[in-house]
């Protein structure tokens, strides 16, 4: 019977949940490097076994962490991130040029073809690859080298690249976001990049319209679909279906569409999952009652999600990172809270339950399906 492995990266260490095709019964490795902060784990699609942390401390820095038998050892490889060429400046918020800084790896995203290749997203906003397993590392530089990257401004979290997003079949397409500077798109293999945030509205930044500047949350696609992309912005969910050219809104009849996280079922590219927060600056949900919202049709009819979920006091927010999907059968959802939560779905979303409780803040979670 075929089994899940869920990543779960928190505030102080990594966890790795087990469990086989029921999803039922889960075990609990872990933690793994305690007292760190684990702003994202994740496994090869190549190579189940081989898994990447991104391990880091405001006093020691950071660090990659490589395990080869599914999280039950592991290995610190290169920690090595250098800039290429001029180091430029950005924006602070107050309009301030500072120069760009290396703080921390946000995002790590495996090759789909080959578990000795890895994407990195880094703070501030910059893209590295290692094809060496972690080993070494080379910053792509063309994306910081965009004619608008002396505008880009860090959002509350920082100027953080937190997205990447592979095409399942052209090698040479990415899709990246950095909160607060928008979606980026490359054609030719990180080279050149174009902006792709046309029909993106941002009451924080004086031109609603600008090129860049938008605090873009997370970006999801379904491998079916390469073309069609879905949004969770800072304030508002989006569509494109023109692989990023334009955008236009899905929020519908969410109670808020603002949020941080958005997935797509594994089977059905028209289902859509978002964890609506009061707002900006009320991180919580509306109401203090915990609803993951569905849509089976692309957007813009949502329903809400409760059975199994707090329903009253419920004060948690859900990190961009913090969603995944399993591709089973019946299709699971699964997703952490900075309360220390993993709730799991093995229904798509229509019954809920905790697989853990008391875990650290989670900052992220990954979901492998294995064999």
């Amino acid at each position: 019977m075929s089994g899940v492995r869920v990543l779960v990266g928190t505030r102080k260490g990594a966890f790795v949940l087990t469990s086989d095709g029921k999803r039922e019964d889960w075990q609990v490795s872990g933690p793994h490097f305690g007292g760190w902060e684990i702003y994202h784990v994740a496994g090869s699609p190549a190579d189940p076994d081989r898994l990447y942390a991104s391990q880091s401390t405001a006093w020691f820095g950071q660090l990659i962490q490589r395990s080869d038998d599914g999280g039950k050892t592991w290995e610190p490889v290169g920690k090595d991130f250098t800039y290429e060429g001029d180091t430029g400046t950005h924006q602070f918020y107050d309009g301030t040029a500072v120069p760009w800084e290396f703080t921390r790896v946000w995002h790590l995203e495996p090759s789909l073809r080959d578990p000795d290749v890895v994407y990195a997203g880094i703070e501030d906003a910059g893209l590295f690859r290692t094809v060496d397993g972690g080993q070494t590392w080379q910053e792509l530089p063309g994306l910081r080298a965009h004619g608008t990257g002396p505008q880009w401004q860090p959002g509350a979290g920082g100027l953080c690249l937190h997205t990447i997003v592979q095409h399942p079949t052209d090698e040479d397409r990415l899709f990246i976001a950095i909160s607060a500077a928008g979606a980026f798109r490359t054609d030719d293999g990180a080279k050149t990049w174009q902006a792709i945030n046309r029909g993106l509205k941002s009451d924080g930044i004086p031109d609603p319209d600008a090129e860049v500047g938008h605090c873009v949350h997370r970006i999801a696609m379904h491998p079916s679909r390469p073309d069609t992309l879905y949004m969770q912005k800072h304030w508002d969910v989006m569509r494109s279906d023109d692989a990023g050219d334009n955008w236009y809104e899905i929020s519908g009849n969410l109670p808020t569409d603002f949020g941080f996280p958005v997935a797509v079922h594994a089977h059905e590219p028209d289902t859509v999952y978002v964890v609506p927060i009061t707002s900006d600056s009320l991180h919580y949900p509306p109401d203090g009652k915990l609803r993951v919202y569905r849509s089976r049709v692309g957007g813009n009819e949502w329903e809400p999600l409760t059975a199994g979920l707090p329903q009253e006091n419920c004060y948690v927010n859900v990190l961009r990172d913090a969603m995944a999907v399993d591709s089973l059968d019946e299709g699971g959802v699964y997703f952490g809270t900075t309360g220390g939560q993993v709730y799991a779905s093995p229904d798509a979303g229509d019954t809920w339950e905790p697989i853990v409780s008391d875990l650290p803040s989670v900052l992220s979670v990954e979901v492998q399906t294995l064999s």
